[in-house]
């Protein structure tokens, strides 16, 4: 069996970060990473990766010093590089950097995950634009959960069933992300640490057109179940409270309300 492939992964923002590295980790890759360009040159001490995922805006070492660092005396960088950037006319910007492709910030991790594998598979090259034909199109969660052993085996269920999965450690975070970025499906933890889900769910339906979304409520008590549905409201689409925080039974109810919603 051939060993992993490593890629090295250089983001300041701590959940992207955590997500790539999930979700890579999930394709069979050794992932390792950095929150800015002097962790990631320490990482170059000890490791080869064959891909380096890159962020341009970071603190300490910014991308650009640090592909700077990373290139031979001929202006060449010693490993393949993939940059992503929330900068408009990324190539325009950057046509001086050789490097194997570019990515728009925000962006789908899955689409994410499609160019990395794309990248190495080559050895090299320019990876495969996201929505390029042939790609087939998954139903986007955004999962709403704290407890990082309890994501990771949620997570786990969604991918496997090939969800694109998004997340967001809060209820605060959440609201940002989902208003940005609205998904499919919204799976909420009911007792998240800095606000309660139901009123995570009570602001988003107020924010984005909630007819096409299902909201699973999770981790309920059974006695609070009816409290939380009128503390919410209509929402005009699909809404489910469960006191189950098990991944299949999760897995289930979505798929169901996905069904009658005909997502």
């Amino acid at each position: 069996m051939d060993a992993p492939k490593t890629i090295l992964v250089i983001d300041d923002e701590i959940d992207l970060l955590e997500m790539i590295q999930f979700q890579l980790k999930s394709k069979g890759f050794k992932v390792i990473i950095a929150q800015n360009g002097k962790e990631a040159l320490e990482h170059l001490k000890t490791v080869k990766p064959h891909l380096i995922v890159l962020d341009m805006n970071m603190p300490e070492i910014g991308g650009i010093e640090f592909y700077k660092k990373i290139c031979d005396r001929h202006g060449k960088p010693q490993y393949a590089i993939l940059v992503l950037t929330a900068r408009a006319n990324m190539e325009q910007l950057f046509k001086d950097l050789d490097v194997e492709g570019f990515m728009p910030k925000p962006f789908e991790i899955d689409h994410l995950v499609q160019k990395v594998e794309a990248i190495v598979q080559k050895g090299g090259g320019h990876a495969v634009e996201e929505g390029a034909p042939g790609i087939r199109w998954k139903r986007k969660i955004c999962l709403v959960e704290n407890d990082p052993e309890s994501f990771n085996r949620l997570a786990s269920a969604f991918l496997d069933a090939g969800y694109i999965v998004n997340s967001a450690k809060g209820g605060a975070a959440a609201i940002d992300r989902i208003a940005a970025d609205v998904p499919d499906v919204v799976l909420v933890k009911w007792d998240l640490i800095d606000m309660p889900g139901d009123a995570v769910i009570g602001r988003l339906k107020d924010m984005i057109n909630p007819s096409d979304v299902v909201f699973v409520l999770y981790r309920v008590a059974e006695d609070a179940r009816e409290a939380v549905r009128k503390n919410i409201g209509k929402t005009g689409g699909s809404l489910v409270v469960v006191e189950t925080d098990n991944p299949a039974q999760l897995l289930d109810v979505v798929e169901k309300e996905c069904r009658k919603l005909n997502k």
